[in-house]
């Protein structure tokens, strides 16, 4: 991370969902600073309801216009934001409104003093690469999706095992049951991943992380791949059921899957890029917030 000159910020964008829209207490005074760097300042429809406002956005168009744009909210905000990014190099503040905010850099308490440091030119950006998921069947394309964290391929109502062929670069990998799998970047491997038995991965690293849930064959371990690669991910399960199968994209979208299905994963060319500060460092988050390395007893 690298600390930049001061800039310009033209146009800066507010979003939160509905229900932390109604909790931003300080609102007026931060687009009051906002403005006092000659910033125009654009909100989506939450915000703007609070602000009175008559010209509101969709997360997208805030993002497609905006050279800054601040997220209210947890981590789930900053999962949809970051799946509706363009390709504009836009800079996004999570400001955590949640609970764990793993991905939040500023906490509410702390939002004017951060945006003043910001327009000092204070900070540094964190870019953090995204997956690019595109789930085919019968050979034609359905649906395309970006993601921060995962994708991941999972059973519905039943409790059986699932099937899967995976093969890189048109080489073939392997053939397995679990019940599901779960490919995710490096911002991911603290997720779902982890909860699975995935290892933790710096998100500076060009690596993607392929870890089966509950694998029949004790052998099957996580891996981790370089990502500049295809993977492509085959449903060879058949069942009667319908819907019975799904791709998750964040915890967000799920998408049902059947027999003979494929969902071909890569490194998006869109980057996220998040607003930092001195004091911020990953290992510190780990510890804080996910307790890694700490004694049992403490």
């Amino acid at each position: 991370m690298i600390k930049q000159p001061k800039k310009k910020f033209k146009k800066v964008g507010i979003l939160a969902k509905k229900a932390v829209a109604a909790r931003v207490k300080n609102l007026d005074k931060i687009v009051k600073i906002l403005r006092d760097h000659k910033a125009e300042v654009f909100f989506d429809e939450h915000i703007g309801a609070k602000m009175k406002s008559r010209e509101v956005y969709t997360r997208g168009e805030l993002l497609d216009m905006c050279d800054l744009v601040l997220v209210l909210g947890g981590d789930g905000t900053i999962l949809k934001t970051a799946g509706q990014i363009g390709r504009k190099k836009v800079l996004v503040l999570a400001v955590n409104y949640g609970n764990l905010g793993f991905l939040s850099e500023s906490h509410p308490e702390n939002l004017e003093k951060n945006l003043e440091k910001i327009f000092k030119g204070r900070y540094f950006i964190d870019k953090r690469s995204l997956l690019r998921i595109t789930h085919y069947r019968n050979k034609r394309k359905c649906n395309t999706f970006v993601a921060m964290n995962d994708a991941v391929i999972n059973q519905g109502l039943f409790a059986r095992l699932i099937e899967l062929n995976i093969d890189m670069a048109g080489s073939h990998v392997v053939k397995f049951k679990a019940d599901g799998m779960i490919i995710s970047t490096p911002t991911g491997s603290t997720a779902h991943s982890l909860s699975a038995g995935g290892p933790i991965v710096h998100p500076a690293l060009n690596a993607l992380i392929i870890t089966p849930i509950c694998p029949a064959p004790l052998t099957l371990r996580p891996i981790v791949i370089p990502n500049d690669k295809n993977v492509t991910f085959t449903v060879i399960t058949q069942r009667k059921e319908a819907h019975n199968l799904g791709l998750t994209i964040d915890g967000q979208i799920t998408i049902p899957l059947e027999f003979g299905d494929t969902v071909k994963a890569r490194r998006s060319r869109r980057c996220f890029y998040m607003i930092r500060f001195e004091g911020s460092a990953y290992y510190k988050t780990l510890r804080e917030k996910l307790g890694w390395g700490r004694k049992p007893n403490e």
